[in-house]
């Protein structure tokens, strides 16, 4: 019978979790600070205590992998849409299935000691830096796939945004959106919609003020829109004439705008 430290079991799978959602991060563009990742793994790796447990039936235990995943994903990437959050969930799974089979052909290869597989919870009873080493390997693996392929955000693309307005830097997310395609009609000059709380303190000048008539599923109506001095959008400088179009209440969330595709001038998604 394999013996199962509890220090070492909850130490290694906080490094596990914590590579398992930072792929995830990675490989879907989901803007998440690095302290809410570490918060979320240290919670989550307690789940790995089931290994503890006498044998458990195949039910229960699939039902404490599908709970394990649900508070993984909400504690780690926050609200978002049901349909988002079961892709993100199942893709949580993916990832954690990925880099089971990466770990089993690395046993393989390698023939580590004392690897036990308990209710479904792979220990390893080897060095933490070794392990944290085979971690950043699958990690890696998993970075230079999504290199390789060109995939920058399966479900969607979240960015972080500073548009320069009156000589004030201000900050927030937006969501690239293919069907927002919203632009100042004299122009032709791409338009982000932006939550107006985002600009509470902002003092609209009468020459900078542009009436921006949109449609969608919704109906039709009307932005105020204001052209901005500078954008920038994961650190990319936006070098073309931009409009915000102020709405109200529309965005929930941390997400505060929706980004046009073409703002890039390349299809990002």
């Amino acid at each position: 019978m394999q013996t199962v430290y509890v220090d070492v079991l909850i130490f290694l799978n906080i490094i596990i979790d914590f590579f398992i959602l930072l792929s995830l991060k990675t490989v879907f563009n989901i803007n998440v600070t690095y302290k809410r990742l570490v918060i979320s793994s240290i919670i989550i790796s307690f789940f790995s205590l089931i290994a503890l447990l006498p044998n458990i039936n195949f039910f229960l235990n699939i039902l404490i992998n599908i709970l394990t995943a649900v508070v993984s994903v909400f504690i780690s990437f926050g609200r978002c849409s049901i349909s988002n959050f079961i892709k993100r969930t199942c893709c949580f799974f993916a990832v954690n299935f990925i880099y089971a089979g990466i770990m089993i052909a690395v046993y393989m290869l390698f023939k580590p000691e004392k690897m036990a597989i308990i209710n479904n919870v792979v220990y390893f009873d080897i060095s933490p830096p070794l392990l944290i080493i085979l971690t950043l390997c699958c990690y890696i693996i998993l970075y230079i796939f999504k290199r390789i392929t060109g995939k920058q955000g399966i479900m969607e693309k979240i960015c972080k945004v500073h548009i320069k307005l009156n000589d004030k830097i201000y900050c927030f997310f937006g969501k690239v959106d293919t069907g927002c395609d919203v632009k100042e009609p004299f122009s032709g000059a791409s338009v982000i919609i932006v939550e107006k709380s985002v600009f509470e303190d902002l003092k609209i000048d009468e020459n900078n003020y542009r009436v921006i008539p949109f449609s969608s599923l919704g109906g039709e109506g009307i932005l105020t829109g204001i052209k901005v001095q500078e954008v920038i959008i994961d650190g990319q400088k936006i070098e073309k004439d931009i409009y915000i179009g102020l709405c109200k209440n529309i965005l929930n969330g941390e997400i505060k705008s929706l980004i046009p595709n073409d703002i890039f001038g390349v299809d990002i998604l």
